[in-house]
């Protein structure tokens, strides 16, 4: 299987180097990525470095906690739009969800999704932190909300995809949504079995293409 239109091919470290987002936006046009997901005070220069090319620009919002107010995040998928990102991900209010506050939850998904309508929306649960009915939830808010897709994990909590969890997901929202595994997947092996399961993106800070 070739992996290449799978892949948001992935550098979020605190500490990541221009230059090395450079060296990721190269690899991701050489082999021919779906994009590169970068935090957003990069995303200026990864639109730039990839101009005129298929590979998108996705930047990540409310990113790792989700725990910002819903105008910060608006702010910030503003921001990485008028910058270049063509997609955002962003991480739901977990406290929100936990607490029953469904609809903030969805207000919350819901006003970046009409804030930056020019992008793909993929909304993070952090399937680590909940229990199988909180990601039923979650999954059906974002559905509800109008985001493009359903995200696992921030790769920064406790752990990050299963495929148990990327079909559950895919269950839940059915064929009108897509579902991206991020988190942990750093072998070809892991990568199929994740889309076997119903990932239509992968997340992944390793360069993962071919069959072995």
């Amino acid at each position: 299987m070739e992996l290449s239109s799978y892949i948001d091919y992935t550098n979020l470290n605190p500490d990541v180097h221009l230059e090395e987002i450079r060296k990721l936006c190269s690899e991701a046009i050489k082999h021919k990525l779906a994009s590169v997901c970068v935090n957003s005070s990069f995303a200026a220069e990864a639109a730039n470095f990839l101009k005129d090319t298929d590979v998108k620009v996705c930047c990540v919002v409310g990113f790792p906690l989700g725990a910002c107010t819903t105008e910060t995040k608006v702010f910030e998928a503003k921001n990485a739009a008028k910058s270049g990102a063509s997609e955002i991900d962003m991480v739901i209010n977990i406290s929100w969800l936990k607490d029953g506050f469904f609809d903030k939850v969805q207000n919350d998904i819901k006003s970046v999704v009409v804030a930056v309508r020019e992008c793909i929306v993929k909304v993070i649960i952090e399937t680590c932190l909940l229990d199988d009915d909180e990601k039923v939830k979650a999954c059906e808010i974002a559905k509800e909300a109008g985001a493009h897709f359903v995200k696992t994990s921030t790769g920064f909590s406790k752990a990050g995809a299963t495929v148990k969890d990327v079909a559950l997901m895919r269950a839940t929202v059915g064929n009108s949504m897509g579902v991206k595994a991020a988190g942990g997947i750093r072998d070809y092996d892991t990568a199929v079995a994740m889309i076997r399961a119903g990932a239509d993106r992968l997340g992944t800070s390793q360069l993962i293409l071919n069959q072995k």
